[in-house]
């Protein structure tokens, strides 16, 4: 009886090393999803929230993106939007938040793809919003380039997946 307690309790010490050194360490693609699910939050916005909180998620959504990233979005039977640099992005966000009364972006069906040097990686992603502008829902898959500047995984382009209709 002794033994199975000191089996239990090496295997116990070994599941808690294995989730701490996940937990401190996690895989680039762990980070990567979690920037993309971040960037999400912070494009997203409801009808009632304070207008302080919103105009500093438009400043803090440009803190996701390299300063000289390059956003290419073309939504079929929609406008086409392309934006360069963090300010532009600073800019489309408020912009967002002045015309719309809420907008409601999610990250769906994402999978990352670490190039072999670990310094670059690839996302594609089915982004999914709502605004209060337009009825229906649009959903499209979207492609985000992110490179490792410093410790940070930054989104470098993001661009419009072409699908067949």
């Amino acid at each position: 009886m002794k033994i199975a307690w000191q089996i239990i309790f090496a295997v116990a010490i070994v599941g808690a090393a294995f989730w701490l050194w996940t937990t401190l360490f996690p895989s680039p693609e762990k980070i990567i999803m979690r920037q993309l699910n971040k960037v999400a939050r912070d494009a997203s916005f409801s009808e009632n929230e304070n207008p302080l909180i919103i105009a500093n998620r438009a400043e803090t959504l440009a803190d996701f993106f390299s300063t000289n990233v390059e956003v290419n979005i073309d939504v079929p039977e929609r406008e086409q939007h392309s934006f360069i640099g963090q300010s532009e992005i600073t800019q489309a966000a408020a912009g967002a938040h002045m015309e719309l009364k809420s907008l409601s972006v999610e990250i769906l069906d994402a999978s990352v793809s670490v190039a072999a040097d670990k310094k670059s990686a690839t996302a594609t992603a089915t982004v999914k919003a709502k605004s209060s502008r337009d009825a229906d829902e649009i959903i499209q898959p979207m492609k985000f380039s992110f490179q490792k500047i410093g410790r940070d995984w930054l989104i470098t382009r993001v661009e419009t997946v072409r699908t067949f209709s």
